[in-house]
C-alpha cells in the first residue's frame, strides 16, 4: 500500500520507519545529527521551512507539509483497507 506524504511524494507504507513531528525534531540533538549526515547523503527531500512532520523511510529522510495526524489518519485507513476480506473470487460472473 502507498501513502501521498504531500509535495508530489508517495511513499510505500512498509518502508515508512518513523513519522515525526517536526517541533520534536528540532528539539533533539541526535535527530539533527542524523538529519544533517543524510542531507550530506543527498537523500533528504522536501522542504523543512514547509514542514510539520519528519518522515524517516528504510533509505530517505522526507519533510512533509502534512501533519502527523492527517499521515496518520491516511495509514490508519491504509490498515482498514488491508483488513477488508477479497470476495473477488466469489462473485460469479454471467
Amino acid at each position: 500500500m502507498f501513502i501521498y506524504i504531500g509535495d508530489d511524494n508517495v511513499l510505500q507504507v512498509k518502508d515508512i520507519v518513523a513519522i515525526i513531528d517536526h517541533s520534536v525534531v528540532t528539539s533533539s540533538i541526535i535527530t539533527q545529527e542524523t538529519i544533517a549526515q543524510t542531507k550530506a547523503n543527498g537523500d533528504l527531500y522536501g522542504d523543512p521551512d514547509q514542514a510539520k512532520t519528519v518522515i524517516i523511510t528504510t533509505e530517505r529522510i522526507y519533510y512533509s507539509s502534512l501533519s502527523a495526524a492527517t499521515l496518520k489518519k491516511r495509514s490508519g485507513m491504509v490498515s482498514v483497507i488491508s483488513k477488508l476480506e477479497d470476495y473477488s473470487d466469489h462473485i460469479e460472473i454471467d
